[in-house]
């Protein structure tokens, strides 16, 4: 569905999964542990790693669930690249979510200011991104995070959740 590209050199407040170093990704089953630790049912899902790029495969319940499994993976320490072959629901009424890049001395209430216009709905954003985030002061510097509906000049695309198909009929 696509490939995304993450910081290399991520902060010591990364997730770092067993095995995982700041040039290659943890082997996969740390991957999945990682994921089943934030909640994820990941029964479906299929990882392949090599070195810094992991290769996700299979079905999941949600577009939600498929970009927080997208960004969960991409966070992680040693993690340069995610290819996003994640199946979720057609009928899924959610729309696809911007993403922004946390830079230093950023807060929630800053993203959500730029991103919505208003730095009370920060929460959103935070909701937007848990089980990944458990308080709304623990972001850190090229941590990619879900904005739901954010049109802000901050926030990328949204069709970069979109499968390539689709992309190439709107160019």
């Amino acid at each position: 569905m696509g490939i995304f590209d993450f910081f290399k050199g991520k902060s010591k407040a990364a997730p770092a999964p067993a095995g995982a170093t700041d040039t290659s990704a943890a082997p996969a089953d740390a991957l999945i542990k990682e994921l089943q630790a934030h909640g994820f049912d990941v029964s479906t899902v299929d990882i392949e790693v090599d070195g810094g790029k992991v290769t996700l495969n299979g079905a999941v319940n949600s577009r939600a669930e498929m970009e927080k499994i997208v960004l969960a993976v991409g966070n992680t320490k040693g993690v340069a690249q995610v290819e996003n072959n994640l199946i979720a629901p057609d009928a899924d009424p959610e729309a696809p979510s911007g993403v922004y890049i946390v830079k230093e001395g950023d807060t929630l209430w800053k993203i959500a200011e730029a991103s919505y216009g208003d730095g009370k709905r920060y929460e959103e954003i935070f909701e937007a991104n848990k089980p990944m985030l458990k308080h709304p002061d623990k972001i850190y510097p090229g941590q990619r995070l879900r904005i739901p509906g954010g049109t802000g000049p901050a926030v990328a695309d949204a069709a970069i959740w979109a499968p390539p198909a689709e992309i190439a009929k709107k160019a």
